[in-house]
């Protein structure tokens, strides 16, 4: 038995200890049960919002490669390249927040050799995450175990996957037919046998949401995939009303921030031009001395 006296030096420890991000391992044992408290995972893609989110107490981040869309106006993720996540990973992690950061592959980082997608994957934890995540099912199964492998966690993606967007003919809800929900009943199977310690199910029916879910003995996080899964994610300016579009049928927006940060930028424009900004409190002042000889 060990017995640990707790001086200042040794609580500092534990303060320390106490304030770590939640793990990968943790997460995992998070698999929902009846009355359980689901798990919350939202977007953040750089210090700022990261902050934010984490002072919410949610207990994952995700650094998706929405950020295409949502921060840099891009039609869809396709376009977003491996650096440009690391360099928003890399933002993402200065926060140092308590949160699990998980950051999105994407496209195109993991669908070449098996070497260079586990060079990419550890390239994002480099740069500060927990895990890294990634679409798929069954065809994914030797990256996913490669990269897992090297001792880096992976989450899994099913359903609507966004990078797969052209070959769905758009962001079409998946899995809606028998034969495409046991399919994405044998992927969720698959990629969990690969190892993937949580997974993502995007855009199907509730009812598919519900049995991966009850078929999966790690987390499912939910979007747009019903009530039922253990957990659920949203993208941060959908829910803020950041998007400045009509947010998918799966998002609850909760408040207008677009609104109100255009309200406060009105305020600011008129006080200038009225010139009641800046006032005598927002100002620096001189020395009598210094006022006496720049007037003089």
């Amino acid at each position: 038995m060990y017995v640990f006296l707790l001086t200042s030096s040794t609580r500092h420890w534990v303060d320390v200890m106490n304030a770590r991000r939640l793990s990968v391992p943790q997460i995992r044992a998070m698999k929902r049960r009846r009355g359980d408290a689901a798990l919350t995972m939202v977007t953040a893609y750089d210090e700022p919002t990261a902050r934010i989110v984490d002072a919410a107490g949610v207990d994952m981040i995700l650094v998706g490669d929405s950020v295409g869309n949502v921060v840099l106006g891009r039609p869809d993720t396709l376009s977003v390249t491996i650096e440009e996540m690391v360099h928003h990973t890399t933002a993402v992690a200065a926060a140092q927040p308590s949160a699990l950061v998980v950051a999105d592959m994407p496209w195109m980082s993991y669908h070449v050799s098996i070497e260079e997608s586990v060079r990419n994957a550890a390239s994002l934890i480099r740069a500060g995450a927990d895990a890294v995540k990634l679409e798929g099912g069954m065809q994914r199964v030797s990256v996913i175990e490669a990269i897992i492998d090297a001792e880096i966690p992976v989450m899994g993606h099913l359903g609507l996957t966004p990078q797969s967007v052209r070959a769905f003919g758009g962001f079409k809800v998946q899995g809606k037919s028998v034969e495409a929900a046991h399919h994405l009943l044998s992927s969720a199977k698959a990629i969990e046998a690969a190892g993937c310690f949580a997974m993502v199910i995007e855009g199907v029916p509730d009812v598919l949401g519900t049995e991966i879910t009850k078929a999966s003995t790690v987390p499912t996080i939910g979007i747009g995939a019903g009530a039922d899964t253990d957990g659920q994610v949203l993208v941060l300016h959908d829910l803020l009303g950041l998007s400045g579009a009509k947010p998918p049928k799966f998002v609850r927006q909760y408040v207008d921030l677009a609104d109100i940060a255009t309200q406060a930028l009105k305020a600011y424009v008129a006080d200038v031009h009225q010139g009641a900004f800046p006032d005598a409190t927002e100002t620096y002042s001189a020395s009598e001395e210094l006022t006496t000889h720049l007037q003089a």
